[in-house]
């Protein structure tokens, strides 16, 4: 086996967003007079895509679906100006992308954010040339659908058993596996060990060096 192209999960994997995510939801919900919720509650709110945390957030007593779309309405134009309030990269991920882009291996960000906004944090946060392919939310179902990542192995004219699929979420296992790619679970994300060892995760990985580690004993 022959690793020649990464894909990342972006929230909880290369980047901690979780503040920015809990800030703007609990002041749409503090202006509806909603209950709010403590940051950590949101490390198990996140990961499905902005319409299934709106329905997480809300009240059950108040899942009306004029509600819900407006309160996401709400969400929306405020993290579009709140998203790089507090997220920032995990220690280590900038110099283990360069490192892994060195070795000539086709990098690719996969997630269930909204498209628009994924590439604009990732090309903010890492530029325009570390990725092959950036992919979000819109265009296909969102993960674990394995549609996404067929995707982009089509696109980087790679076979998905070559594909090395990293992510924080028993979800990105998930879809790592439907799309027949390898899963690699990180520990500094959102979720813990026993998450993603039960969907499925084929390596564990404590910090982002741990990858390029990885990387070069199985390339």
């Amino acid at each position: 086996m022959r690793i020649q192209g990464l894909i990342f999960d972006l929230d909880g994997t290369l980047l901690n967003t979780l503040d920015d995510i809990a800030d703007s939801w609990n002041t749409v919900l503090e202006k509806r007079g909603y209950p709010t919720h403590p940051v950590s509650s949101y490390r198990y709110f996140v990961g499905e895509g902005a319409e299934n945390l709106a329905h997480k957030v809300i009240p059950e007593t108040i899942h009306d679906e004029k509600i819900i779309e407006a309160c996401l309405s709400d969400w929306k134009n405020i993290y579009s100006s709140h998203w790089n309030v507090k997220t920032t990269l995990y220690d280590g991920i900038a110099s283990t992308l360069q490192v892994l882009k060195s070795k000539d291996l086709s990098l690719s960000v996969l997630s269930n954010k909204y498209h628009e906004m994924t590439k604009k944090m990732v090309e903010y946060f890492f530029g325009k040339s570390i990725f092959n392919c950036i992919l979000g939310a819109g265009q296909f179902a969102k993960k674990p659908d394995p549609q996404a990542a067929e995707f982009i192995a089509r696109n980087q004219s790679i076979s998905p058993e070559h594909f090395l699929f990293l992510g924080d979420s028993g979800i990105d296992m998930q879809t790592a596996s439907a799309a027949g790619m390898h899963a690699a679970g990180v520990l500094w994300g959102f979720r813990d060990e026993k998450e993603l060892l039960k969907n499925g995760a084929n390596y564990l990985l404590k910090e982002p060096a741990d990858l390029i580690s990885l990387v070069e004993k199985i390339i």
